[in-house]
């Protein structure tokens, strides 16, 4: 008897066990996804802390606090969209893993903000507003941080349905609606505002144009070529100094304004010696790499990993330190406003500002940038090293072409534009392949009604993206205007 209740003892403690252990599973399943969004907040909490500590003025301003908490977010979500970018076509393109692509874009993004992000920025975003024409300071602390949160909620929206956008649109546009909200139309410098609307359309058909022109090239160069090897070790170091030149340019334009400032035909100078220095390192190095490898394309696509891991990295160092001031420049000039009682188009960030902006950046690539890598790297169009070696080239070259012309253009539509663009060529070269009775690959050889209906550019994503462009900056201007109302209101 004795013995049976004892069974019956264990029998309950087991099952009771059974539903603990249960429970356990449900609740770290519920929980998981909340572990990012915890991270995150605590890193917001963090820069609210570093603004009550650091913040020169007495006694602490809790408006400087918020705007340090709104700064981080903002970083956050830079991280999250912007450097998936950087680095989705390397992922892609199974060049890197997903925790290697995260470890250098952090590493990179961070060095770039902190050793070469400007110290002196426009906290107006590029003379889009005219300062003067605020009523008072404190109008002008809440239009900028107005212009803040709606930048950082439509960014982060924007990775909520995985459409890469340009954050420095989305400040650009957060600006222009609390001026306007702020100081009326005639606040808004239209000029320029024209000018950036029509980088909306340079950036991403330039850089696509060039990353085509690139698989161009690399395809009647070296893929159909008989002996692949051979012109592969002809064309590979080519192709690797252009990029070395290009990034060298690039890096000294753009990336080191905080050191030293060079014009652009000293830049191109920079980049032309370094090409050059290049192209004779890695020819060598190319023909020792070569050796035994088969004559087909699998064996071309692996001369291209190592130099396409180089190049996300630059992109990642140059996006760090240009890319910034996006999430600290409207921080830096409310902390300028508020320790100085005035308002300027230029002021120096503090460096726990760029602090912020930096780690912010860091934190948010980790917690939240492998959705928007995926779909960089993988859902808009399929890229190997190849392709993915275009794309990142045709993004600096871009941007030095841009800068040259002196257009405004944004790195995310640049990038984002260089899949499109590799994507249409392949579309564009298989049709025609087919018309002049071409060999084409067997996997590609399917019914014609099927070919219509599959393409090698998916266009769901593509509509989503280029919608999501053209409401970036009147979408963060709507809110902007809300938000700026609503802190004046509450204030009044």
């Amino acid at each position: 008897m004795a013995d049976k209740l004892d069974s019956k003892h264990w029998t309950t403690l087991d099952r009771d066990l059974g539903r603990i252990s249960q429970v356990e599973y449900a609740a770290a399943y519920v929980s998981r996804p909340l572990v990012a969004p915890g991270i995150a907040l605590a890193f917001m909490v963090l820069a609210g802390l570093a603004a009550a500590l650091f913040f020169q003025a007495s006694p602490v301003n809790m408006i400087v606090i918020a705007a340090a908490v709104i700064g981080a977010y903002m970083a956050i979500n830079i991280g999250a969209n912007d450097v998936a970018n950087n680095m989705g076509p390397a992922v892609g393109a199974n060049a890197l893993t997903m925790g290697g692509a995260i470890i250098i874009a952090a590493i990179f993004e961070s060095a770039g903000a902190l050793l070469a992000g400007g110290d002196v920025v426009s906290t107006i975003s590029k003379g889009i507003i005219d300062p003067s024409g605020m009523a008072d300071i404190q109008t002008f602390i809440w239009a900028m941080m107005a212009a803040l949160l709606s930048a950082a909620l439509w960014v982060n929206l924007a990775t909520k349905v995985g459409a890469p956008v340009s954050t420095t649109h989305s400040v650009v546009g957060g600006v222009m609606g609390a001026g306007i909200a702020a100081a009326g139309f005639a606040a808004v410098n239209w000029p320029t505002m024209g000018a950036i609307a029509a980088s909306w359309v340079i950036s991403p058909v330039l850089g696509g144009v060039i990353a085509a022109a690139f698989l161009a090239l690399i395809k009647s160069r070296i893929i159909y070529q008989e002996d692949k090897i051979a012109a592969a070790r002809k064309w590979v170091p080519i192709l690797v100094a252009i990029m070395a030149a290009a990034f060298s340019s690039y890096l000294a334009l753009k990336g080191f304004k905080k050191l030293f400032k060079i014009d652009m035909q000293t830049a191109l100078l920079i980049g032309l010696v370094l090409g050059v220095a290049t192209y004779f390192i890695t020819r060598p190095m190319i023909r020792r790499q070569s050796e035994g490898l088969e004559n087909r394309n699998k064996s071309v696509k692996v001369l291209f990993g190592l130099p396409l891991v180089f190049s996300a990295a630059m992109l990642s160092f140059a996006h760090g330190a240009n890319d910034v001031a996006n999430a600290v420049g409207p921080l830096a000039a409310i902390v300028h406003a508020a320790e100085a009682g005035d308002f300027a188009s230029k002021v120096a960030i503090p460096m726990w500002v760029m602090v912020i902006g930096a780690f912010g950046i860091s934190f948010g690539l980790f917690l939240f940038g492998p959705k928007l890598i995926r779909m960089v790297g993988s859902q808009i169009t399929k890229l190997n090293p190849m392709r993915a070696y275009c794309v990142a080239l045709s993004a600096a070259i871009t941007v030095i072409v841009a800068s040259w012309l002196g257009l405004p253009v944004s790195s995310t539509h640049i990038a984002v534009g260089g899949v499109f663009g590799v994507g249409f060529f392949r579309e564009w070269h298989m049709e025609n392949r087919r018309r002049k009775n071409m060999p084409v690959a067997p996997k590609l050889k399917i019914a014609a009604e099927e070919r219509r209906r599959r393409k090698l550019v998916r266009r769901s994503h593509f509509m989503t993206i280029i919608a999501a462009w053209v409401i970036t900056v009147p979408a963060a201007a709507l809110m902007s205007a809300m938000i700026f109302y609503i802190l004046n209101s509450l204030t009044a």
